[in-house]
């Protein structure tokens, strides 16, 4: 059973995670996400965003007992920060959906390894990200 409530919830989380929102912030100023396709690469995780979907979210994210008890499911918005040196700061909640989600989605994008960050015009830049993570009882 906890077997297939992981297979479940990682094939969710697959498929949210790979539409996520991109704004980049290069110098002082904020490039909006219709002009993130002016970014030479785009921010990412260690591995790629499938193997960190795999070995860290599926492996650290726990289904909040306030949440599975109340019956609570749902996609929680995350917008962050992919730093120059790849670390995640500013970490907030776009759209929650309560019982401890909201909470627990921070907490394991705060866990996660060092990201490579975004390049534009051959530096690194200060990129925004907006992140879905999917809750879904099984």
């Amino acid at each position: 059973m906890k077997r297939v409530l992981r297979t479940s919830f990682t094939f969710l989380l697959t498929l949210g995670m790979m539409i996520y929102g991109v704004n980049a912030l290069a110098q002082e100023s904020t490039v909006s996400a219709t002009e993130a396709h002016t970014l030479e690469q785009m921010p990412e995780p260690p591995g790629g965003m499938k193997d960190w979907m795999f070995s860290h979210l599926a492996k650290n994210l726990r289904y909040p007992e306030t949440a599975r008890d109340k019956g609570i499911e749902g996609t929680v918005i995350v917008k962050f920060i992919v730093e120059k040196d790849g670390s995640i700061s500013e970490a907030q909640i776009l759209r929650g959906i309560g019982g401890g989600c909201d909470e627990e989605a921070i907490r394991v994008l705060q866990l996660s390894p060092k990201w490579k960050a975004g390049v534009k015009d051959g530096a690194t830049v200060r990129t925004e990200m907006r992140l879905p993570i999917r809750f879904k009882l099984g």
